[in-house]
């Protein structure tokens, strides 16, 4: 096809163990239907690569080099945490975003994010009707959060809810050795601003005979409930594991973690809740305590990497340039859930005008009543999520994941600055 458009996909926000394989399925999906897509760019740090006309050429990258995207942790092709502005406040940014892809034939958008991103790519979704240029955007999920609405789950929280409840798991059996001289509270701090489905995933260990009270961001922090909760699961079971949101908040909003800082899209910056609460239970019975941040650990390790999250990240990237094809715009793939048990799914669509800035927050029937744990149908929905197994090749005993050369193309334009 003579009139063939190039096609431009980045990674947003933070990353994850699995969105690689998003990139995976985008490129290879793009690569067999070469008589309708010219090349795939790449943003090289999100969508800041567009704006500075920073574009990576992956048909330079070896078909073995993306396929090892799959099993490879990260953002491939750097990220970053850059919000458009609306079109009336900041239409220099929409000019250029035309600028660079009319220079290199662009005509297909692929954002790789959470919700912020799926409202950058709404935004740019309407340049072909704001300002005459055709466009077709599509939305990939991304968020470790799972706080995404429409899709039944987000790739890239399967695997950090993996990790986290294969964590608080074993650190609960090492506790559990040591509670009679020493350690008697572990504290667990995981991500999740405003949805607790990462803290929830803690909740599993509980099948192993682990007590776990859980801190979630949509209950509603009361210290002297919690610490009685603490004090009732030390004595009957001589330790106590708590897994606490990094969004746990005091009833006037303010979180247990804030810096007083903010970040670039105006979030404040969380860190610190796990030692306010391990130094609380210090405080009121002088237990022992250790404490920990899962922090980048729980969103980098794909070793641990859950199958179906794997399965589900490339699936969204292969339905993202497939929907392109078939006209689509201002549209996101999704995980329709089919059955629990067994577990069955299939890729849905969801428009973005429904997706962007809109947060899935847990269920409140997902929380036991007491507000410290999950209820039967949370496992039911998460079970499914961790199971399987998908490990990444190995050498020398450390995973081999793949670093690609990132080859800029030339630029034809003159420099912009954000």
């Amino acid at each position: 096809m003579a009139n063939k458009k190039n096609a431009f996909y980045a990674q947003s926000g933070g990353v994850t163990a699995v969105i690689n394989a998003s990139a995976c399925g985008v490129i290879e999906t793009a690569r067999k239907h070469g008589d309708q897509i010219g090349k795939v760019y790449a943003g090289r740090n999100g969508i800041i690569g567009a704006l500075t006309e920073d574009l990576i050429d992956t048909s330079l990258e070896s078909s073995e080099d993306i396929a090892a995207l799959r099993h490879t942790p990260s953002g491939g092709f750097g990220s970053c945490r850059y919000k458009l502005k609306s079109l009336e406040k900041n239409r220099r940014e929409y000019e250029r975003l035309i600028e660079v892809f009319k220079a290199h034939n662009i005509g297909y958008f692929f954002y790789n994010g959470g919700g912020d991103s799926a409202d950058t790519c709404y935004k740019v979704s309407q340049l072909s009707e704001a300002m005459g240029f055709p466009i077709q955007a599509i939305h990939v999920p991304k968020t470790v959060d799972n706080d995404l609405p429409i899709t039944d789950n987000c790739p890239g929280f399967g695997s950090v809810a993996k990790y986290i409840a294969v964590s608080t798991l074993e650190a609960s059996f090492d506790v559990r050795s040591m509670a009679k001289t020493s350690t008697k509270v572990f504290v667990l701090e995981v991500m999740g601003r405003h949805a607790g489905w990462i803290a929830a995933a803690g909740g599993l260990a509980e099948q192993r005979g682990i007590p776990v009270v859980i801190l979630f961001p949509e209950i509603e922090f009361d210290q002297a409930k919690f610490l009685a909760k603490v004090k009732d699961n030390v004595q009957k079971h001589g330790f106590c594991t708590v897994v606490v949101s990094e969004g746990c908040h005091w009833p006037d909003g303010r979180f247990l973690a804030e810096q007083g800082t903010r970040d670039a899209f105006g979030h404040a910056q969380l860190g610190g809740a796990a030692p306010v609460v391990a130094n609380m239970v210090k405080e009121a019975f002088g237990y022992k305590f250790h404490w920990a941040v899962a922090d980048y650990l729980q969103r980098a390790a794909r070793h641990l990497a859950s199958r179906s999250d794997v399965e589900q990240a490339y699936a969204m990237g292969k339905a993202a340039v497939e929907f392109a094809l078939a006209g689509d715009n201002a549209v996101m793939p999704a995980v329709v859930r089919k059955s629990s048990s067994p577990y069955v799914w299939e890729v849905g669509k969801a428009d973005l005008a429904n997706v962007a800035n809109v947060e899935k927050f847990m269920p409140r029937d997902f929380i036991t009543e007491d507000g410290f744990g999950i209820t039967g149908k949370c496992r039911e929905y998460l079970v499914p999520l961790i199971e399987g197994e998908d490990y990444p090749p190995y050498e020398g005993g450390l995973p081999r994941y793949v670093t690609l050369k990132n080859v800029a193309i030339e630029k034809k334009l003159p420099a912009f600055e954000i």
